[in-house]
Order: C-alpha cells, then sequence, then structure tokens
C-alpha cells in the first residue's frame, strides 16, 4: 500500500524545492493537501510522480513541478481573489484556497465539478467554491479577479475571460505553440495584457483556448 504522506513529502522535496520553488506557503500547502484523492482511484498510486496524470480526453492534473513553479509565477498573496480555470477535481483549488482570500474553481465537466465541490467541503476549504461552465467565459458574477490560474495550455485567452482580471491583476497559463510550450504571466495594465514568459512546459491545449482556425485562399 502506498504511503501517501511520506510521498507528498518526497513529491516536495524531489521535485518542487529542486525546481527553486521557496516559497513556504506554497511548500507547506502542497504538503498539506492530499493529491491523491483529486485522481481516479485507479491512479492514486502515481498522483504524485513526475508527470501529468490524465483526468480525462485532453485534461490532466498537472505535474508536481509545474504546478508549484505556476503557482510561484503566480504571485498570489492572502488578500486575493483566485479564479481556478479546469480545476478538474479540485487539487488546484484546495492548494489554492491555502494561499488566498477566497478561490473559485471553474470546471466544465459535471461529474468533475461536483466531485470537487465534495472534496472542498470534505477537507474544509471553506474559502473555495466550484462553479460549471464553459473554461473559456470564466465566471463573471465573482470578478474582478486578482489572478486567473489556468490549469493547461492555451493558444490564445479568451476576450471574456481577460475582461475578469481586475487591474494590475495577473493571469498565469501554459501558453502552446505545436508541441512546445512555457509557462506565460499575462499582467492588466491600462486595460491592456502584456506578456512574461517564465519557463518552459507543456500541457494540453484547453477546450476554448485553440486559435481560430486561419483560411488560405
Amino acid at each position: 500500500m502506498t504511503d501517501f504522506e511520506a510521498a507528498r513529502v518526497a513529491m516536495v522535496d524531489s521535485q518542487v524545492r529542486p525546481s527553486d520553488v521557496t516559497s513556504l506557503p506554497i511548500i507547506e500547502a502542497m504538503l498539506h493537501v492530499p493529491r491523491e484523492r483529486f485522481v481516479p482511484a485507479a491512479l492514486r498510486p502515481v498522483a504524485y510522480a513526475g508527470e501529468h496524470v490524465r483526468l480525462s480526453e485532453g485534461r490532466v492534473l498537472l505535474d508536481p513541478r509545474v504546478f508549484a513553479k505556476m503557482l510561484d509565477a503566480a504571485e498570489i498573496g492572502p488578500d486575493d481573489l483566485v479564479l481556478d480555470v479546469a480545476c478538474g477535481f479540485g487539487y488546484s483549488t484546495a492548494v489554492i484556497s491555502r494561499l488566498c482570500a477566497a478561490t473559485v474553481g471553474l470546471e466544465s465537466d459535471a461529474a468533475m465539478a461536483a466531485r470537487a465541490a465534495e472534496l472542498l467541503a470534505e477537507l474544509e476549504c471553506d474559502n473555495a467554491q466550484v462553479k460549471e461552465g464553459p473554461l473559456d467565459q470564466g465566471v463573471a458574477e465573482h470578478a474582478p479577479y486578482d489572478v486567473i490560474f489556468v490549469n493547461g495550455g492555451v493558444e490564445v485567452i479568451p476576450d471574456a475571460l481577460a475582461a475578469q482580471l481586475r487591474e494590475g491583476g495577473r493571469l498565469v497559463a501554459i501558453e502552446m505553440r505545436g508541441v512546445m510550450g512555457s509557462c506565460a504571466v499575462w499582467t492588466r495594465a491600462a486595460g491592456t495584457l502584456s506578456r512574461r514568459r517564465m519557463f518552459d512546459a507543456a500541457a494540453p491545449v484547453l477546450e476554448g483556448f485553440r486559435k481560430a482556425p486561419e483560411f488560405v485562399f
């Protein structure tokens, strides 16, 4: 039987800390949240492996190193309101809830959204909630957000989502160009978004985040 508590410690010591993630709140959150509970039961033994865990077609739980470095790049503060896009079964929302004032997890898959809500309630993440809906539309009712965290690949940032970012806010996602990608941070200043590349990473492009096909005449 897998010792998941030991696996969490090993994940942080062998994947997170060596990746120059030194933020104590991030490290403590990842040590606290039981990652194995947020994947299908058959995949629990590999929940802490250094790779993405497949949740469904085109959807993954980001590998611990990439996830931690994205959190670090997001610079989430204790007073921040965070939108967690493509939260899957709620792992990212649970971790983020320990870093901020409140977080909203957005999930398009009804079954995953329902399970995420159950798990967050069981873990007493009282400052977190889950909304079901299209990922590219965000959750306008709680906007604007200080941070929008996207759990996956993007080719474009949808206008509806960008509009929900507060002035001075950060949007973090994995920008994909073909099979290659990098984590990037978009910051809103004077009503426009500026982009800064952070580190190499790749993930499946999420539904609603692909570029429109170009027509050649």
